[in-house]
């Protein structure tokens, strides 16, 4: 990967005011409609570089330059805050922020005892202004000194409740943000509104906060993050909130009724020593990927208050806060193409073929854009702006066009009438369309994948030789392989005896594997190999699978109401392949395994029973010699379910050697953790 500048260089004078004005302009579109031309990853470094230019060219400093001015210098207010709602300067590392604390303790003369360390929520700040316990107003941040007034949201915002719990007269300071769920529900709407999208949550957050004309109404969530006394009130209530830490502040919010990260797995905590705000760093950093909500960092403060008002402020930030920013999951780039590509099952998945950008320390050029269904529901355009993200921190994805950015020059998708690798009819009748050839119109991928090690493990079979029994008509599909003879393999070019002898032992070695092997070699749409393990282990036999309906389907963990039907339809379509196997003489049981009796499910007493099982690391001991798919295999042979991402259904986690990130959420979550050894001997019966 291509190392990247953290800030723009600017060369001369000239590029300085181009970007002052593209700063400022960005930032009064932002925070006028939500609309920007810049991300903002791009929008920070701009800044930086602007920021970089005027300490080495303090002479040229222009008036409206963005640096030191709370939103940029974009916004003006025309509702005064009480007290100033000031930004925060930002780190971008573990040495910036260690440094940052350093200056800070240099500042009070003496170490800070407690930091309070919570998740930056990728929203707006909003002022909401509570007279005896109701909610009277709400005013944005603006330039930190006054803010527009947008009361007309009162009352489409979760989390912030018309009526305290006490009837105190006091403000509270949070973000409002829309959350994954109202994200898709306002694009939902706005679509069937006009046919566009909104960009991002952020965007769509800032624009429906102001919004007041619109026919459609979009659902907000707020997060409390701090509270405000009035000035001139000395009640015993106000008082205590000026001097309380802001631990205890948080607990006096949430107890009011109004939503904190207390209840999120990047809850607010208080950390002794540097190290442990350290640690919580990468523990928040390390579930963002699955939170409902976007975060773009994390904000370290003072937890004391005392320490707050010695360290006090700068124009525009507290000195004694600051903000880790964390890597973009989400880019602005150019969609330049789309390929369309067909799967081994004949499915057809178009791929976005992009502008270059880089996504939280990677280079991406591709996305997913699912099927013809969702590009036509998100209304992208070849030569669009896009913004693009990170699902799970891994497959970059296509979220929607920039609309406000586009030129006129921007042409439709042209969508596909045939196959494009076999030039056939298209089945569109479902969202994901396929070739109306199925899997044989790409059979050698759909071959090569029955054979391949975690499915049949047929060794000796690469992908020229498999093409090379195609073209000769020897095979259609893989169950022809089991009909194979050693004349017709001595026919074909460079297959010498030794050579057929050895694929033809490796045929029949492959007839004995479990059942779970062979219906993953089937390729069933919906389902993988821990799906077809778990699948395999419910039925235990394969006429058991195929006299299930969709409903007995859905019994196994795992398959819902809407994927039952599509594996009860691929077995039908799959019917001749799987009486060729029958016929061929494979194996069509699950070792081990029991079917549950009618109505009745199936009765576990393994040592994982109901327990969700992720493996990370590099395996040590009596794992070492096994793949990944094998320990999987291990895991659910012993009752558990197989699992990739660490989550709050996570039961175990087994950690090897250079663990990383999925340790350090199971120990923010409270998950187990064995070594392989110790899980090894857990499982042994099974090896």
């Amino acid at each position: 990967m291509t190392e990247t500048l953290p800030f723009t260089v600017l060369a001369d004078d000239t590029a300085y005011a181009e970007a002052v004005q593209l700063a400022v302009d960005s930032a009064a579109a932002y925070y006028a409609d939500g609309t920007s031309a810049l991300d903002d990853d791009a929008y920070d470094r701009l800044v930086r570089g602007i920021q970089a230019y005027e300490e080495a060219h303090p002479e040229a400093v222009l008036p409206s330059s963005p640096t030191g001015k709370v939103a940029g210098g974009a916004v003006v207010g025309d509702v005064p805050h009480t007290v100033p709602m000031l930004s925060l300067d930002n780190v971008f590392g573990a040495e910036q922020l260690a440094d940052w604390a350093a200056g800070l303790e240099r500042r009070l003369g003496r170490p800070v005892t407690a930091w309070s360390v919570e998740p930056k929520l990728d929203g707006l700040a909003i002022s909401a202004r509570y007279r005896h316990g109701r909610l009277a107003q709400l005013v944005t941040r603006g330039d930190g000194s006054a803010g527009e007034d947008v009361s007309h949201a009162i009352g489409t915002i979760v989390g912030l409740p018309d009526r305290l719990a006490d009837p105190v007269t006091v403000e509270l300071r949070g973000e409002v943000m829309m959350t994954t769920a109202q994200f898709e529900a306002a694009c939902a709407k706005r679509q069937a509104h006009d046919g566009t999208t909104f960009a991002n949550p952020r965007s769509a957050a800032a624009g429906t906060l102001r919004a007041q004309d619109r026919p459609y109404v979009c659902e907000l969530t707020f997060f409390g993050y701090g509270v405000v006394p009035p000035p001139d009130d000395h009640s015993e209530l106000a008082v205590r909130l000026r001097e309380l830490p802001h631990s205890q502040i948080m607990d006096w919010v949430a107890a009011q009724g109004v939503q904190t990260t207390a209840a999120t797995p990047v809850a607010g905590i208080v950390a002794d020593a540097l190290e442990r705000v350290q640690e919580r760093v990468g523990e928040i950093a390390a579930v963002r990927a699955e939170l409902p909500f976007g975060i773009d960092g994390i904000v370290i403060k003072c937890d004391l208050a005392a320490d707050q008002a010695e360290a006090g402020f700068s124009s525009r930030a507290p000195r004694w806060a600051i903000a880790y920013k964390l890597p973009a999951t989400e880019k602005i780039t150019k969609l330049l193409g789309v390929e369309w590509n067909v799967g081994r099952t004949g499915v057809i998945a178009p791929r976005a073929v992009l502008e270059p950008v880089e996504l939280d320390g990677s280079i991406v050029t591709y996305a997913t854009l699912h099927n013809v269904a969702d590009i036509t529901r998100r209304g992208l355009m070849l030569g669009d702006s896009v913004t693009v993200y990170k699902a799970g921190d891994v497959i970059p994805r296509v979220e929607a066009p920039v609309v406000h950015l586009r030129t006129g020059d921007e042409r439709p998708i042209e969508i596909p009438q045939v196959c494009p690798s076999c030039g056939d009819a298209i089945d569109s009748s479902q969202e994901r369309w396929r070739c109306v050839r199925g899997r044989e119109c790409r059979a050698i991928a759909s071959i090569i994948y029955a054979v391949g090690r975690d499915q049949l493990d047929i060794e000796g079979l690469a992908e020229n030789r498999v093409k090379q029994m195609l073209d000769a008509g020897l095979i259609a599909d893989f169950a022809d392989l089991f009909f194979l003879t050693r004349e017709q393999l001595l026919g074909l070019e460079r297959m010498g005896e030794t050579s057929t002898d050895n694929l033809l032992a490796a045929i029949e070695q492959a007839k004995t594997r479990p059942l779970s092997r062979v219906f993953a070699a089937l390729g069933v749409r919906g389902t993988g190999r821990s799906m077809s393990r778990r699948i395999a282990r419910h039925f235990a036999t394969m006429d058991a699978i195929r006299t299930a309906d969709a409903e007995a389907i859905q019994q196994v963990d795992g398959i819902g109401s809407e994927k039952a039907p599509v594996v009860v339809a691929e077995l039908i379509e799959l019917a001749p392949l799987i009486d060729k196997l029958v016929q061929a003489g494979v194996n069509m049981t699950e070792p081990g395994a029991t079917p549950p009796a009618e109505g009745e499910e199936p009765k576990v007493e393994l040592p994982l029973a109901a327990m969700s099982v992720v493996v990370t690391g590099t395996m040590t001991g009596p794992l070492a010699t096994l793949s990944r798919n094998e320990v999987n295999e291990l895991i659910e042979r012993a009752g558990g379910k197989a699992s990739s991402s660490v989550s709050a259904k996570t039961s175990l986690l087994v950690a090897g050697e250079k663990a990383g990130s999925k340790r350090a959420k199971a120990e923010s979550l409270g998950i187990r953790i064995v070594t392989p050894e110790e899980f090894a001997g857990q499982v042994h019966a099974f090896l």
